[in-house]
């Protein structure tokens, strides 16, 4: 008798020991998800340095294309405000641009939306929402010194070790009626597109991504630009949060229609510091 509680003992043991591994690696894998997720209920902040040394100069209109700018440095925080029945994460996203060709430099358009997430949009292995979008005026030798606004909207998912989703765009300048006539022609920003998918190699860290892809269509000229390229990194989850570190690579897939620049070799190298809601 003994013998046979002291085997159910042990049995008992093993399957408490199994059950609360099993429940701290899906916490970890958990946080290494929401280290991936923009839209996730965390205070993060970004810093990212790209450096896009090369652009296509193939014929645009039978005038070569222009180039782009050299780098930028960029830092992004998001602060989440989570309410009663939804959730509003701002995001402030700033720029510091160079233009080494020139010999000039500046800030670009800072950026800020706040993703509106319903209680009901949200699902647990991911979500999706809509809020307003600002850009603020930036330095006019290296962005458009001009006001914009218009609408961002969101929509990611999480299942098993992927994680998938896609992020619109669409902005409009703020016309001086006074300056310019006010025309949708003349107004209308390009359509952006980010469609992004993520594979975490187990319980690692390590992790493979789509690159910082924006496709954009242009109203006006009706042109399309896509962007292709991969990412690969790491997400090292602590007590109190998380931090991803990435290095990506990004080139041009399809631009013959596209009227501005299209980057033949572009590096970003990434570190974002995460905390949830209420430091864990």
């Amino acid at each position: 008798m003994k013998n046979v509680f002291a085997v159910s003992l042990l049995f008992f043991s093993l399957a408490v020991f199994a059950q609360d591994k099993e429940e701290s690696t899906a916490a970890v894998q958990d946080a290494e998800t929401k280290a991936l997720d923009a839209t996730a209920t965390q205070w993060s902040f970004q810093f990212a340095y790209q450096f896009m040394p090369e652009y296509y100069g193939d014929l645009v209109n039978g005038t070569p294309r222009r180039p782009g700018l050299d780098n930028y440095v960029q830092l992004r925080i998001v602060a989440p405000i989570p309410l009663k029945s939804f959730t509003i994460l701002p995001r402030v996203t700033i720029r510091h641009y160079e233009d080494l060709s020139n010999q000039k430099t500046g800030l670009g358009n800072t950026e800020i939306f706040a993703l509106i997430i319903p209680k009901g949009t949200d699902w647990g292995t991911g979500r999706a929402g809509i809020g307003p979008l600002v850009t603020l005026p930036g330095n006019k030798d290296v962005a458009k010194d001009e006001w914009g606004y218009g609408l961002s909207a969101a929509i990611v998912n999480g299942s098993g070790q992927w994680f998938y989703g896609l992020l619109f765009t669409q902005s409009w300048r703020a016309v001086d009626p006074n300056t310019l006539q006010p025309d949708v022609a003349s107004t209308i920003n390009p359509l952006g597109i980010s469609p992004f998918l993520a594979y975490r190699f187990g319980k690692s860290g390590f992790y493979v991504q789509t690159a910082d892809i924006v496709a954009s269509y242009d109203w006006n000229t009706k042109g399309f630009y896509l962007p292709i390229g991969a990412r690969i990194g790491k997400v090292w989850v602590m007590e109190k949060g998380s931090i991803n570190v990435y290095a990506e690579y990004r080139t041009s897939a399809i631009y013959k229609s596209w009227q501005g620049p299209a980057v033949k070799n572009s590096f970003r190298l990434n570190i974002t510091y995460t905390i949830p809601f209420g430091g864990g």
